[in-house]
């Protein structure tokens, strides 16, 4: 069902018994939670950071430029950040420029970089639609000038994801600033970010996470790195930490359990772990990747962090249990401690952040390989099985209805059923470039390319 509004912008395709009244109460609950499934997505990989969402008979399995799509959205300008959902309404950030510039190939750039930012005016967007028909509702520019730095030719000037409490969103463009809108655009606050050199100029990707009361960013760099909190309300200083670290992109994780939170950060140099008000409360040098890209997160009380530039011997996962303190670092060829339950030296994924559905641990390789591990302990279940289509990745895996789903770089979706064995069911194409990692709401995937928004849904109504 497509609309147009805007040319050129945006296209938008009673009981008998107390036991008899329990009963259907109980099944009522059940089809409330199963129909309506994952209400908001307020951050990268979503609530939780897992990238798997509830169940939803509406979520589908089958898509391509015109099936299955309630409606399309271009999207001005570039950005590989995911789009956030709250409520009705979904936010996402671009960055477009007044003369034309190198625009993001797909495949392998063997770690070369740009030396240079660009010589052109750009325009740093934050546009919120309509989940139901994808129309605009509002756009604001946060920032607008000449870059000050360069960036890697595969990424954008707009490659974090928003974050949002229900109140406000947040948005951080990583070399230019963090600005806070509340849901009808109206700027809050914001905190100018000064630039500073990342590793071969590749620019920040980390996007931010809503703690409490509080936002956090992580910023590193080959200069002064550092994690830093701010009042979601009024946007003032709550304190910033440096960090002994070179250039990192990996999201930060909010680690609630027993009572306690933590704000876990993937490093080069350690992998910590900081109090909500930045206290160091465990670290450990995990002999991470010289590119720390992927993003921790939790299941089942386990937290898995993850690094593996695909040329790097080092390439470590590790499975890290509740309650560490100090410093946790595995000794010398000993795979396991008190607080690590299990690690392997050289299977991390490059771009991509892992996903655990269904008690395995399934690691998508960007050159177009699957592994399989048992999430519990670490145990091999299948190694590097390649996908019959091939392909690059960079978004990150998500997981529904028994299904795991893997977006690659040309804008084909493997989708494999959860299990031990290794079998594409089949391969559904928007035949565009893809590096973002899509989002899931209300019996939605949002899928995002280099130009456009798919909403894609079972119900097209």
């Amino acid at each position: 069902m497509f609309n147009q509004w805007m040319p050129a912008m945006f296209t938008t395709h009673s009981c008998s018994s107390s036991v008899g009244a329990l009963v259907i109460l109980i099944a009522a609950f059940h089809v409330s939670t199963t129909v309506h499934g994952e209400e908001n997505w307020p951050r990268f990989r979503g609530v939780d950071g897992t990238g798997v969402a509830a169940d939803d008979p509406r979520l589908p399995d089958t898509w391509d430029q015109e099936q299955n799509v309630r409606w399309r959205a271009n999207v001005p300008g570039r950005g590989w950040g995911s789009p956030i959902v709250w409520g009705n309404r979904v936010f996402v950030s671009s960055v477009h420029s007044d003369d034309e510039y190198e625009s993001p190939q797909a495949g392998l750039y063997l770690g070369e970089g740009r030396g240079d930012p660009p010589d052109t005016v750009h325009h740093w967007m934050v546009y919120c639609l309509d989940l139901h028909t994808g129309q605009q509702v509002w756009q604001q520019e946060s920032h607008s000038g000449k870059p000050r730095i360069p960036r890697h030719p595969k990424s954008t000037y707009a490659a974090e994801t928003p974050a949002t409490d229900g109140k406000r969103i947040y948005v951080l463009f990583g070399d230019v600033g963090l600005y806070s809108y509340d849901l009808d655009g109206n700027l809050v606050w914001s905190h100018a970010i000064d630039p500073l050199e990342t590793f071969r100029g590749y620019g920040a990707a980390a996007s931010p996470v809503v703690q409490g009361d509080q936002v956090i960013m992580v910023y590193d760099n080959e200069e002064a790195a550092y994690i830093m909190a701010f009042d979601s309300a009024s946007g003032d200083v709550r304190w910033k930490v440096p960090r002994d670290e070179r250039s990192t992109w990996a999201t930060p994780f909010v680690w609630q359990h027993d009572g306690t939170t933590e704000i876990v950060t993937t490093g080069k140099s350690e992998n910590r772990s900081y109090s909500p008000d930045g206290e160091l409360l465990w670290n450990f040098d995990g002999r991470m990747s010289v590119l720390t890209i992927p993003s921790p997160f939790v299941v089942d009380n386990l937290l898995y962090i993850t690094s593996g530039y695909f040329q790097d011997r080092k390439r470590p996962v590790f499975a890290i249990r509740p309650g560490a303190t100090g410093d946790i670092t595995l000794n010398d060829d000993v795979t396991s401690n008190d607080f690590i339950q299990w690690s392997l030296q050289r299977m991390g994924p490059y771009n991509t952040s892992p996903i655990v559905y269904g008690g395995y641990y399934y690691t998508l390789l960007d050159r177009g390989m699957i592994t399989c591990h048992d999430a519990k302990t670490g145990q091999l279940v299948y190694d590097r099985q390649r996908f019959p289509a091939g392909g690059t990745f960079t978004a990150s895996p998500w997981a529904y209805n028994g299904k795991l789903f893997f977006l690659d770089e040309d804008g084909r979706t493997s989708v494999m059923p959860v299990g031990t064995e290794f079998r594409i069911e089949q391969t559904n194409s928007v035949d565009e470039l893809c590096l973002a990692t899509p989002s899931i709401s209300q019996g939605n995937l949002l899928i995002r390319t280099a130009s456009k928004i798919y909403c894609v849904s079972n119900e097209t109504d």
